[in-house]
């Protein structure tokens, strides 16, 4: 798909061709000297004050017209021109909408805004619906990958250009691209004359497409002509970060702590199911120094930390310390671990702004009290997840848990049960985590 941008693209030295495209004079006069050098690394840098990952989803279809689409590139090239796209600062693509989407280029196929606008005006029509609910969903899926030059702990925005209306269901979509942790923003242009409303499939689409419906993710222009005045407006929009609330998502934005039961009657195998359990819980999640943190603690009548929120910042290192803790071997103390927990894996952390989960695992009756200690964890906003095996009363299980009570404590007779109780959590997690954004 991307083999002619690639072969246009790629060729470091061959900058004046590109220069022509964009219709600036080439100075034939001097040689290659020293100073253009220097000016490059400056103006590659990009605007750092901008720092975000933007698809632009076009709107491709019969509805807007060949003159309509131009109008359109012409616009996007304006806005991509004044974000400051290098290095350092916004990267773009761009994907269009029509019957079938297509990715036209990638973030990490151009960091120079030079190269951006040779590639959009290289853009061909292509027809059809517009689809746009099926492009941007899309868009979500494919366009924000690692391989396609997304970047870490960077606000990942599509801005979704319609003419008219969608044609078909972009509410569905929306839900998909928050949950991939992407802001998206609609441009309607155009709004559907009286006539045409009956085709609407829903005339409330841009509410229900956007990150949120609070107006900052909407934006209007009347039609395709004279849009320059609407530029600068959109791109401080997109420069606006600490607005783009739906970079957070359950993956990137959590801390979780594992309460480990390492008493002598779950047995050393056991334990590994155990340490199997947790692990499978943890690699869903995007651990990073900006992203979820895990911690865990082992106990008996003793508590141990095996490691802390701060200690690692890479899955493979959480991972890799989950593999290999030491199965302690004791009693059951489950109130004093709790509190231990809160006090010493928590407290350290009381100014993150993630969301705080515990998932204790226990195989069976405490010899101390869980209620107090689990209310205590509850009042300091930590969402309690019990998974009890083998002996573990309900009655304790049910005292730990945040409420509901059912969709926060789980029990299986057998460790080799706890497998399937991973996803339960996990999902149990990201319903909390949306739950608590909205």
């Amino acid at each position: 798909m991307l083999s002619r941008w690639s072969a246009s693209f790629t060729v470091t030295k061959g900058k004046s061709s590109t220069q022509e495209a964009t219709g600036q004079a080439v100075s034939t006069a001097h040689p290659p000297t020293g100073k253009r050098l220097k000016k490059t690394p400056e103006k590659k840098t990009g605007n750092k004050d901008c720092k975000a990952d933007i698809a632009f989803l076009i709107d491709g279809s019969f509805n807007i017209g060949q003159r309509r689409f131009n109008l359109q590139k012409n616009f996007v090239g304006k806005v991509a021109l004044m974000l400051g796209i290098g290095t350092e600062g916004p990267h773009v693509g761009l994907v269009q909408a029509s019957e079938h989407p297509k990715i036209e280029f990638y973030l990490k196929n151009f960091t120079s805004a030079k190269d951006v606008l040779f590639a959009i005006k290289e853009v061909g029509f292509r027809g059809g619906n517009s689809n746009t609910g099926k492009a941007l969903k899309h868009t979500a899926q494919k366009f924000f990958t690692v391989d396609a030059g997304v970047r870490k702990g960077i606000p990942k925005v599509v801005v979704v250009f319609i003419d008219g209306w969608p044609s078909d269901d972009i509410e569905e979509a929306g839900i998909v691209a928050r949950e991939f942790g992407v802001n998206v923003f609609i441009v309607s242009v155009a709004k559907p004359i009286p006539e045409e409303l009956g085709m609407v499939q829903d005339v409330t689409f841009v509410d229900k497409a956007v990150c949120r419906n609070n107006g900052f993710f909407s934006y209007h222009m009347p039609n395709w002509f004279g849009t320059t005045k609407y530029v600068k407006p959109l791109v401080q929009k997109l420069c606006t970060h600490e607005q783009m609330m739906c970079s957070k998502t359950c993956y990137n934005s959590v801390n979780i702590a594992f309460l480990i039961d390492g008493s002598s009657s779950v047995g050393d195998s056991n334990f590994r199911l155990m340490l199997e359990f947790v692990s499978n819980i943890a690699k869903t999640f995007e651990i990073s120094d900006i992203g979820a943190k895990i911690a865990a603690v082992q106990f008996t009548y003793d508590q141990r930390t095996e490691f802390s929120f701060t200690d690692y910042s890479t899955k493979e290192d959480v991972l890799a310390v989950i593999r290999n803790i030491r199965y302690m071997s004791g009693g059951t103390a489950t109130g004093d671990a709790i509190s231990f927990t809160v006090r010493n894996v928590f407290g350290p952390i009381r100014e993150s702004p993630n969301k705080n989960f515990l998932v204790i695992v226990t195989d069976g009756q405490s010899y101390d009290d869980v209620q107090g200690p689990a209310a205590a964890a509850h009042d300091a906003g930590i969402t309690v997840f019990s998974v009890g095996v083998a002996w573990a009363p309900l009655d304790d299980l049910k005292d730990m848990a945040s409420k509901p009570k059912e969709s926060h404590a789980f029990f299986t007779r057998e460790f080799t049960g706890l497998e399937p109780i991973v996803s339960d959590v996990i999902r149990g997690i990201c319903r909390d985590f949306l739950e608590s954004q909205q």
